[in-house]
């Protein structure tokens, strides 16, 4: 047999487990869609709410019942869906790219950079709704480009250097923060700080269709390079010699998973560990192959921050925890496993 015939082989392969992969994945983050729409502080009629969801008139829903399933949580839940998406996609191609299971826009100081971008639109362009993400994506990708020039050195950028770089990185970006405060009157403080947390509540409607927009197209771009991140996972030098253009693809790569880490930081604020935790998880169930990796942990992460917001704004209720905190109690310890295991 061929060499060609064993890659469409190998290719129709692959495409067949993804459909497979990610039909299950859709099962389940419909699943969880719907039970996320049911949980509250006030819950909803089973019945009811699954007529309502599906398009039903007539479905036995109270008018306050209605406002909390349509106003309240769906906006919510599909916000949650989106910056799971956002962060686990960019978390895959980190790793993917820079060759670290420790990779994780958290961690790097990534999401601090958005952070920075959003407070900064936030103080000086606040009437303007659009220097949010516009900011939060020039955050990011500058964070990143930092971070990777600190890390590289004569033999790359190894997995101690970019956790170190990352570290500066961060360190630097929260005294940005905490001086960005002091330009606020302390009403303003308080509902930062819980936004730094993560904070699902408070966002508008064209900043989830920003996030709901970004999370597909930045998707979509790691998507197509997938191939080329699986040879460059082999090392850019191999890479190169198998015909990988290393420099667009690390460049498209960055720009795409800044775009996500941007989206996300701009309409919820900082939720760490998603990109670390999902995208380890699925590659340790379904192997390395990111044709696989990125869509799957995409669909993943969706269902991980809509199950851990579920979390945040029940356990407690009527009152809320961060989201943030909820993944962080998730992620720290995965993250302390991956350092002692490595």
């Amino acid at each position: 047999m061929s060499r060609t015939s064993k890659s469409n082989e190998s290719g129709r392969a692959t495409f067949g487990r993804t459909l497979l992969i990610c039909g299950v994945l859709l099962l389940l983050l419909a699943i969880v869609f719907v039970l996320a729409s049911l949980l509250g502080s006030q819950r909803l009629p089973l019945t009811s709410s699954l007529c309502a969801l599906a398009g039903g008139s007539n479905c036995g829903l109270s008018s306050e019942q209605q406002a909390i399933l349509f106003d309240l949580r769906l906006p919510r839940i599909l916000l949650a869906g989106a910056v799971g998406m956002c962060l686990a996609s960019a978390g895959a191609g980190y790793q993917a790219l820079l060759r670290n299971p420790l990779a994780e826009p958290y961690l790097l100081g990534i999401s601090n950079g958005a952070a920075v971008g959003t407070m900064i639109a936030l103080v000086f362009f606040g009437a303007h709704e659009w220097s949010r993400p516009v900011m939060a994506f020039a955050g990011a990708l500058l964070a990143t480009l930092v971070v990777y020039q600190l890390a590289r050195g004569r033999t790359g950028a190894t997995p101690e250097r970019l956790i170190l770089a990352g570290v500066i990185v961060t360190t630097f970006l929260s005294s940005a923060i905490v001086f960005i405060t002091t330009l606020m009157d302390a009403t303003r403080i308080r509902s930062f700080t819980f936004w730094l947390l993560g904070d699902l509540s408070g966002t508008t409607t064209s900043l989830l269709a920003i996030a709901l927009i970004a999370a597909g197209v930045g998707v979509g771009i790691l998507a197509m390079n997938a191939r080329s991140l699986n040879l460059m996972m082999l090392g850019e030098r191999d890479a190169f010699d198998l015909g990988v253009e290393v420099g667009r693809v690390r460049l498209t790569v960055f720009i795409a998973a800044s775009l996500l880490v941007g989206a996300s930081v701009a309409s919820s604020g900082s939720v760490g560990y998603v990109g670390l935790v999902v995208p380890h998880l699925v590659r340790l169930s379904l192997g390395s192959d990111n044709r696989v990796v990125i869509v799957a942990s995409a669909l993943a992460g969706a269902a991980f921050v809509i199950v851990a917001d579920t979390i945040a704004r029940t356990i407690i209720a009527p009152r809320e925890l961060p989201v943030g905190a909820i993944t962080a109690l998730i992620g720290a310890p995965l993250f302390i496993y991956l350092l002692k295991r490595g």
